[in-house]
């Protein structure tokens, strides 16, 4: 069973932007009795920016996602769950193509102004007589306040859909930003996320919109794990419709606000995810502080955070500091002065100065270990970088979720 998320869903109106609209559908690809396909219509001028999987396998629609991008203002994106449409080779790019060239014909735009995005089982070609189906009927449904039912439909193993917004003002302009996301497994997140959506009613050019992103998702998405597995379908979008009262401007004080509401929504989001991970039921920050530069702290996070033996301890509640110990020491990092290096569970410090701390008893771990929230804090004391990265425990209900993922 998955962690509480701790989310208040709120009315369907206090999510939406001016300038984006929303339609979803039951295709029946893979689910049945339930949306799976979801077609955002963006206004005239709105900007957007991507990330991408880095994944050599990418799926067809973010190659062609990707491509389309480069060529010039999106107008629509499209979003199918249940179907990955990776592993497909030619039919594939062919099919996403298509039907991108059906919405196209229909709204009388270019093919080329649509990014389509896949979620679900990977090796699986898609049906395309009712994908077509299905944008037809999103496009009857098209409205600015659905955007709880596209966070419904882009889930696979998802167990809650996962909606941020924050809204906020900058000298007396304001200004909202809604984002969706969906992921459960194959979550370690390379210059991508899973799937995420993001829009707002801010204008910004492009280029600007594509940074703050970038800085966005690499404190975020970019920070967490749940299983190590980096899909061939991560994208994060984020569209700024131009539509509300904030301009945001290169080389202004309004640029780093705005980049720091984006990155707490993708946060948010981060986190939902990770709470969500198939058969957690602990979410786990690893804190590394003290480094010497922010590459390396993140690669000791990750070490603790991707172990195997770490996550298992932490589903057992046991408070086996010695895989963590382990993990810290087999980072890719050189010099490394393990006397200087302290651990703490919580605000239980369990090693100090690289042995175990003399204060430490084993009760005092396993009370952390019960807890459904554990911070692991390694402190190198060898600068001044640190990062957070979030992660869950590996319990029994991962294994049996992915071992029936198909069926």
């Amino acid at each position: 069973m998955a962690l509480s998320t701790h989310h208040k869903v709120l009315a369907a109106h206090q999510y939406t932007i001016n300038g984006i609209k929303i339609g979803t559908a039951d295709t029946g690809v893979h689910y049945s009795n339930r949306n799976d396909l979801v077609v955002f219509s963006l206004a005239e001028g709105t900007v957007t920016a991507a990330t991408f999987t880095r994944n050599l396998f990418a799926a067809a629609p973010v190659i062609v996602a990707g491509k389309h991008l480069q060529a010039g203002s999106p107008t629509y994106l499209i979003i199918n769950a249940g179907n990955a449409n990776a592993g497909t080779g030619r039919q594939g790019l062919e099919d996403a193509l298509r039907y991108c060239r059906h919405l196209a014909e229909i709204q009388q735009v270019s093919a080329e102004s649509i990014l389509p995005f896949s979620t679900g089982v990977i090796g699986e070609y898609l049906p395309m007589d009712k994908i077509r189906a299905g944008i037809d009927r999103a496009l009857q449904n098209l409205n600015s306040e659905n955007w709880q039912a596209a966070a419904q439909a882009i889930m696979t193993t998802d167990t809650v859909a996962k909606i941020v917004v924050e809204n906020f003002s900058i000298n007396g302009r304001d200004c909202r930003i809604t984002g969706i996301g969906k992921g459960a497994g194959m979550i370690h997140p390379n210059m991508a996320t899973m799937l995420a959506f993001l829009a707002t009613d801010a204008t910004i050019t492009q280029s600007l919109l594509q940074r703050a992103l970038q800085a966005a998702v690499d404190d975020s998405f970019n920070c967490i794990t749940i299983d190590g597995d980096t899909s061939t379908n991560d994208a994060c979008v984020v569209c700024a419709t131009g539509k509300g009262r904030l301009s945001v401007s290169e080389n202004d004080t309004i640029y780093d606000v705005f980049t720091a509401k984006l990155a707490l929504v993708c946060g948010r989001l981060a986190e939902l995810i990770v709470r969500d991970g198939e058969g957690a039921s602990k979410l786990a920050r690893v804190r590394v502080v003290g480094g010497r530069n922010r590459d390396e702290c993140k690669a000791i996070g990750y070490a603790v955070a991707l172990s195997p033996l770490v996550k298992t301890a932490l589903f057992g509640q046991d408070p086996n500091w010695g895989r963590i110990l382990a993990a810290v020491g087999r980072a890719p990092i050189e010099p490394f002065d393990s006397a200087k290096v302290n651990i703490l569970l919580d605000d239980v410090c369990i090693i100090r100065g690289g042995e175990k701390d003399k204060w430490y008893t084993e009760e005092d771990g396993k009370q952390v270990m019960r807890r459904d929230e554990i911070t692991i804090t390694i402190d190198m004391n060898q600068g001044h970088s640190e990062i957070e990265i979030l992660t869950s425990d590996l319990s029994h209900g991962y294994v049996n979720i992915n071992a029936n993922y198909r069926s």
